[in-house]
């Protein structure tokens, strides 16, 4: 049984409160993904990749500054939405529409089903532990609520904890020891401790903003946690004691997930819905996983 240790952080400051002095740039310009662009992953290359490059249910490339191709076309008409690789290359996508996480051999780049689940609502964005164990988020956006699902090694799920607000982003911290779940509508974020086996347990408040809403999360190697702030245009840094360190301005304002990435793992890119774009921030922390 998980204990439910409820507790509100310091700071509960509204975005727009705070000094904006940190600013995005362009890296993919307007309208080369579709609006929905999602799910940005660099791979051990330093390619970054991301969902609906040019029309829907592709996987796109991008190789540098304004250069993307379409790396792949999703079968069986599913669109995908978060993705992440394991530390042997392998892609996994949350596919929303057939209630699946796929994964792509990034040799013979075969798409397969890696886990289903009729039960699953939609999988929407994924987290994932050193060891290959996967979290998916499965927000029912109809009714304000959602389910958080452990995708283990093997491909079968379990679902971890139903009946929760809109559960949408979802990472992993860097010792592998803390998993964060959002709920965009209730603007809240939780964090779990976590086992080697991804079994959670002792449940408490991270965070709660006062405005806008929120989707994917990705953590650097000092354990902060950089959260797309959907409708506010930023990405909230938060540390790991879930203070607000800093916030990072876009040019858009409707930023769906963050990803590390760049030559020395400080360059996030930001996905951006409305703009079916990515920006760019080059960051003085390297992201999770980098030297």
């Amino acid at each position: 049984m998980q204990k439910h240790s409820l507790f509100l952080p310091l700071l509960l400051l509204s975005t727009t409160t705070l000094a904006q002095n940190h600013h995005s740039t362009d890296w993919m310009p307007d309208n080369s993904f579709t609006q929905g662009v999602e799910g940005p992953a660099v791979d051990k290359n330093g390619n970054l990749f991301a969902v609906n490059f040019s029309k829907e249910g592709t996987i796109g490339k991008v190789t540098d500054n304004n250069k993307a191709e379409i790396y792949l076309s999703l079968p069986n008409g599913s669109v995908g939405n978060g993705i992440r690789f394991d530390q042997q290359g392998n892609m996994y996508i949350a596919d929303y529409v057939n209630h699946n996480v796929l994964s792509v051999d990034p040799t013979s780049k075969i798409v397969s089903v890696f886990s289903h689940n009729d039960q699953m609502n939609q999988p929407n964005d994924i987290a994932i532990m050193d060891n290959g164990i996967l979290f998916a988020s499965d927000p029912n956006w109809s009714n304000n609520s959602g389910n958080l699902w452990r995708i283990n090694a093997d491909g079968s799920n379990t679902l971890l904890e139903a009946n929760m607000g809109t559960t949408n982003g979802v990472e992993v911290s860097p010792d592998n020891k803390t998993l964060y779940v959002n709920e965009s509508v209730q603007r809240t974020i939780w964090r779990y401790t976590l086992d080697a086996k991804g079994n959670i347990q002792d449940k408490s408040l991270f965070y709660q903003f006062k405005d806008h809403g929120m989707d994917g999360m990705r953590t650097d190697n000092a354990g902060n946690l950089y959260v797309a702030r959907y409708g506010a245009g930023v990405i909230a840094v938060l540390s790991p004691k879930g203070n607000l360190i800093k916030t990072i301005q876009l040019t858009g304002q409707h930023p769906t997930n963050v990803a590390f990435g760049g030559k020395d793992g400080k360059q996030l890119f930001i996905t951006m819905q409305k703009r079916g774009a990515i920006e760019t921030y080059h960051n003085n922390i390297a992201g999770r996983n980098y030297p």
